[in-house]
């Protein structure tokens, strides 16, 4: 009997059962009443999964929104991390530092820039990913790979938690590196694979991130509101994409595609610039006597170089290298006026000096009267810089206590 093409037919039909079924397992796994939308994310999602080297665990809620909800879902937000006090505190603080004008409008500015920057995004809170229905329909692939990658670090690790204000300013803009370096290099691998057309691993690439930064830089001059940013909210703003892709890509080069959760989550914006190295910060708290705290958090290693870069002109950021934890307080005294104190520790004495004597160059372009005394603090060299009238004032520094 001539059975081959009866067996070849069999297998076709069986193969075409098994990718129909495969399909219909993956359609599962997103939940949405946009059809197109659904389709496009059914395909992504399980090579998504694997690239991103996380597990796909539950289906992902995806749904297009209007302009008008982004902007009530931010402003419900800001509401909810930056009230209008601690926005004020913190222009207050910054201003102090000469890094922001004394009258800037943060919570505006902030709900600005992200409303002529997003295009779609995740919502850890509703565990949901939403696109903007402004979008163009050649823009969707490229946006659902990044912010698929998202939902799927999110069933992973709770991305709220990484990235919650209470973790601290430096903490959260390390997080913000691993999340969004992770998504950015998943999707700049996904979208050059299709581009040519055989498989690509970006960990084997020399100097990715280097290429790449031309290509991420030029974000500033497509934005307007971020492009008339003050600096210091620029780099807060870019550093998780530039310096975060570059991170993940130097652990994908350790030859395992690990994510950047657990054991290889940064914890400070020194150990992104110096892929893992620095180990953690040391947290600090400052006690005030004779003035109420109103405000306190740590600038970090990336701000402090900003702050630097600010007043001494470019390229003066190294100055902060063997940085080692920080923390400022802004303090309001009896008749309203505000100052601030900031402490750091340094890795050595070395590190401290070498920052102390730029930043007493810096201090005459602070926003009030300031003094930098070298110290030590927790058997570490140290660094003080006190902003304002602060007579009466006395403050001490110690080693936070543990959860």
């Amino acid at each position: 009997m001539r059975t081959a093409p009866l067996a070849g037919a069999v297998a076709l039909l069986g193969s075409i059962a098994a990718s129909a079924c495969a399909q219909e397992a993956a359609r599962r796994m997103v939940v949405s009443s946009d059809d197109e939308l659904a389709e496009l994310a059914a395909a992504l999602l399980p090579g998504l999964a694997e690239r991103s080297g996380l597990a796909l665990r539950e289906p992902v809620r995806l749904e297009r929104r209007s302009r008008d909800h982004l902007v009530r879902y931010l402003e419900a937000k800001l509401d909810e991390e930056l009230p209008a006090e601690e926005a004020r505190a913190m222009v207050d603080a910054y201003s102090l530092l000469g890094l922001v004008p004394a009258d800037l409008d943060l919570r505006g500015l902030l709900l600005g820039l992200y409303t002529e920057q997003v295009a779609g995004f995740y919502e850890p809170d509703s565990t949901a990913l939403f696109v903007m229905d402004d979008q163009p329909e050649g823009a969707l692939q490229a946006l659902l790979v990044h912010e698929l990658v998202h939902a799927i670090q999110d069933q992973n690790a709770d991305l709220r938690a990484l990235t919650d204000p209470a973790v601290g300013n430096d903490r959260r803009v390390a997080a913000q590196a691993a999340i969004e370096g992770h998504a950015t290099l998943v999707m700049l691998e996904y979208m050059t694979e299709q581009m040519a057309g055989v498989p690509v691993d970006l960990a084997e690439i020399p100097n990715f991130s280097a290429q790449m930064r031309p290509a991420l830089e030029a974000m500033r001059g497509q934005f307007p509101a971020l492009s008339g940013a003050p600096r210091v909210i620029q780099e807060s703003l870019l550093f998780p994409y530039l310096e975060g892709t570059g991170y993940v890509q130097r652990l994908w080069g350790g030859g395992d595609r690990v994510a950047p959760f657990g054991p290889y989550l940064p914890e400070s914006t020194e150990n992104v610039l110096e892929d893992g190295a620095g180990g953690p910060p040391i947290d600090l708290r400052i006690s005030v006597e004779g003035a109420r705290v109103v405000h306190d958090d740590v600038l970090g290693r990336l701000e402090t170089g900003v702050l630097l870069d600010e007043h001494l002109g470019a390229p003066s950021a190294s100055l902060a290298d063997g940085w080692d934890g920080d923390r400022y307080a802004l303090v309001e005294l009896a008749g309203g006026a505000r100052a601030l104190i900031w402490y750091a520790l340094w890795e050595d004495v070395a590190a401290r000096d070498r920052f102390a004597a730029g930043m007493e160059r810096a201090l005459t372009g602070l926003g009030g009267p300031a003094t930098l005394e070298r110290t030590e603090a927790l058997g570490r060299a140290a660094t003080v810089v006190r902003l304002g009238t602060l007579s009466g004032v006395t403050s001490t520094v110690g080693a936070a206590e543990g959860p």
